[in-house]
């Protein structure tokens, strides 16, 4: 089977190599330009979860052995906030002791000893945790409502302190941009590898009345120019939290809810792109909106 062949389906393609899953689709913040908030079909009471055993109905331990990455992140939720999602990150560890594993979280969902244990378990060099914190304290709650600060830095903290490896990701509006520097030391000083900033894009997508974009930020483009494909050339594929496998996060988002035929979307691509490949994937001289949406990206430690 050629990968991403079919959108949906009960395997994983034989040489597939990252594993992207949602393991759930709840969260406890409600970010005004998530698909939580703006997909008005999203039903935010039917709760869904991956668990091990549902895992090892779309996976066999081969496909797991094949693997290089496994990460958690998502369209929908945060994978701190499953019970599950420590046993699943030991479960892929035990079946493949080489895998690289590594989840994205607002950062203020369960404990501290959670977290220790999290980073207890991230004891790889590569494994990591990506923190979106988009602020400090008197601005992170604008964009990340929900979200507690205090709890926040505790959690982010006990991860650290164990030495695994931690990501600072930030969204810059116009009420956020005069921290940036502020940020960028904040994450130094607390051990932070990585602090990134980008300009969103979602105010055309989604314009919320109190967001605006910041001024002297680049505007995220839409390249114009031929589909590369990023799935494909990670080798990757998509889960999300109802076990439903897809090409792609992207394709996997309500705006892709009708894919279930990669093969006829790959057909279009020279003349008529789906929308969201044309969005994400669009690439000229090697870069497309995925890998060039990163305006600061600072190795700190």
């Amino acid at each position: 089977m050629d990968l991403l062949t079919i959108a949906m389906t009960s395997m994983l393609p034989s040489n597939t190599k990252v594993l992207h899953l949602e393991s759930t689709d709840v969260c406890q913040a409600s970010c005004p330009q998530c698909a939580r908030e703006v997909d008005l079909t999203f039903d935010k009471n039917k709760k869904n979860y991956l668990t091990v055993e549902k895992i090892k109905n779309l996976l066999s331990e081969k496909d797991i052995c094949n693997l290089d990455k496994m990460f958690m992140c998502g369209n929908y939720g945060d994978p701190a906030a499953s019970h599950y999602t420590l046993e699943i990150f030991r479960y892929f560890r035990k079946i493949n002791p080489d895998i690289v594993l590594g989840m994205n979280t607002n950062g203020a969902i369960q404990n501290a000893s959670w977290w220790q244990t999290l980073g207890k378990l991230f004891h790889k060099k590569q494994d990591y945790v990506v923190f979106s914190i988009d602020g400090l304290e008197d601005t992170n709650h604008i964009y990340r409502r929900g979200v507690n600060w205090s709890k926040l830095i505790e959690n982010v903290k006990s991860y650290i302190n164990t030495d695994a490896l931690a990501h600072w990701d930030m969204l810059v509006f116009d009420h956020n941009k005069h921290q940036v520097e502020q940020c960028k030391q904040l994450a130094k000083e607390l051990g932070f590898y990585i602090f990134r900033a980008k300009a969103s894009r979602r105010h055309n997508e989604h314009p919320v009345d109190f967001l605006s974009a910041p001024s002297g930020w680049r505007d995220p483009q839409i390249n114009v120019g031929s589909i590369v494909c990023t799935a494909l050339q990670e080798k990757s594929v998509y889960i999300s939290a109802k076990g439903v496998i897809h090409p792609c996060c992207w394709l996997g988002s309500p705006a892709g809810a009708d894919i279930d035929n990669f093969e006829s979307i790959q057909a279009n691509w020279s003349n008529n792109p789906h929308p969201i490949c044309k969005s994400i994937c669009s690439t000229v001289d090697n870069k497309n909106s995925f890998n060039n949406q990163w305006q600061k990206e600072i190795q700190l430690n």
